[in-house]
């Protein structure tokens, strides 16, 4: 499968908080930044932080909650689909960075068509993230 990069923006609260995070914190590599936002290399895609002052210094972006597999799903999120060993990887890596998760990793449909590891956090502004891993990508992705 080749892939083009995406690219998404999301709102937040604090830049200097931002940069930590997903910088810092993640270790996703900055791109162009200005005094109101900062462009991060996700994986390879471009992923944009907009300062929305109106969230104000504490605000978060609220979320709604599907079930999906017995658990609330963030609505609305993003994030990245990679092969399960890098997922398991970053799902490690994740350790003690991430301290409270909105779905801890597990795997999901575990056992049946579209199974994957998932898990999903929130950034400091309430930005909901999904990070899953595939063991075939290819086949499994858009499989019904």
């Amino acid at each position: 499968m080749s892939l083009t990069p995406f690219h998404i923006a999301i709102a937040v609260r604090d830049i200097a908080e931002t940069r930590d995070f997903y910088g810092n914190q993640l270790g996703f590599p900055e791109g162009r930044s200005a005094e109101n936002w900062i462009d991060f290399n996700m994986f390879g895609h471009q992923f944009v932080t907009h300062l929305n002052p109106d969230l104000g210094p504490d605000g978060k972006v609220p979320p709604l909650y599907n079930p999906v597999d017995n658990h609330g799903v963030p609505i609305p999120h993003c994030g990245v689909i990679m092969q399960f060993d890098d997922w398991e990887r970053f799902a490690k890596r994740l350790e003690g960075v991430i301290t409270e998760y909105i779905i801890e990793p597990y795997i999901r449909f575990n056992g049946v068509t579209g199974e994957q590891g998932t898990l999903f956090f929130a950034d400091p502004s309430g930005n909901a993230l999904e990070f899953k891993g595939f063991r075939d990508i290819d086949s499994e992705l858009f499989k019904k």
